[in-house]
């Protein structure tokens, strides 16, 4: 999703665009639904939790293919949603390295089918979504603090989003990027990711048991997650624009589609259990994450 820094905060770990006060009601309708369902989604686990990120992996990658555009984008889509099924179902399983080579030999497919300039571009959404799904797929069913730490997730990313909004407005001042999103203010980045940081470190020291997560290595996992996913956020604004898209869909009412409400949230999720991996093994990466 876009970039909160100055515009209007994403419920799912994507920032909503400025808009009219007419269409505010439909924002926040929008982001409570997407909060709830997410937060649901998280809480039941299992293969309710798999399903769910299926069906928002397969939206994903409809909108990207449709913004790549290029030749069989029908079966570009088909090969798509069967990556990211068998991902969500492996990885549930605990077949990380599997669910993986799934999304390796599904790129390669992708790109093979677009061709031409377009290929790389197809292969890319393929890891774009599937690498998401794969992550948060392994947090949720690792050992000891996989409910925790999916909730730990979201909630510094929607803290940096929001945040990075507020921040972007009140003070203003330089941009950030203005060529890829002229709405994106340093002071919006750093207040976003100063306040991710500080959620990041007090939700963890409150989740974990006591004695377990130290203060220091949590707010540097917090910045750089906050870092993170506000790279991600223009990373998918820079996609956006080599495509000629103000958005890249509208399947969400007020907020776009889910490409734009999840771009935040896609880099932080997969920093997360790579962290959480090297540190404590993927069948542990929630303990490695949240406990060091």
């Amino acid at each position: 999703m876009t970039s909160n820094t100055q515009t209007t905060p994403k419920p799912n770990g994507a920032g909503a665009r400025g808009g009219s006060l007419a269409d505010l009601g439909v924002r926040v309708a929008s982001a409570v639904v997407m909060a709830a369902l997410a937060l649901g989604a998280v809480w039941i686990g299992g293969w309710v939790f798999a399903a769910f990120w299926t069906i928002v992996g397969i939206a994903m990658l409809w909108e990207w293919q449709h913004l790549v555009g290029g030749d069989s984008v029908k079966a570009r889509l088909y090969v798509g949603a069967a990556a990211v099924a068998l991902v969500a179902g492996l990885a549930s399983l605990g077949r990380a390295e599997a669910a993986l080579a799934v999304v390796a030999l599904c790129a390669l497919a992708s790109a093979w089918l677009a061709g031409g300039s377009r290929a790389l571009w197809s292969g890319v959404g393929v890891v774009y979504v599937g690498a998401m799904v794969l992550a948060v797929c392994v947090l949720r069913v690792s050992l000891f603090y996989g409910l925790l730490a999916s909730l730990w997730l979201f909630a510094v990313v929607w803290t940096t989003d929001i945040m990075a909004y507020f921040g972007g407005r009140l003070i203003g001042g330089p941009k950030l990027w203005p060529r890829v999103s002229p709405g994106k203010t340093w002071s919006g980045f750093f207040v976003g990711v100063t306040c991710g940081a500080a959620a990041s470190c007090a939700l963890a020291l409150w989740l974990t048991t006591p004695g377990e997560a130290r203060v220091l290595p949590l707010i540097l996992l917090g910045l750089v997650t906050a870092a993170v996913s506000q790279g991600g956020d223009l990373f998918e604004s820079s996609m956006k624009r080599r495509f000629g898209s103000k958005d890249s869909g509208s399947i969400i009412p007020g907020h776009g589609g889910a490409l734009d409400r999840l771009d935040a949230f896609v880099f932080a999720a997969i920093f997360a259990v790579v962290i959480g991996t090297l540190h404590k093994g993927a069948v542990a990466a929630a303990h490695g994450l949240l406990v060091w």
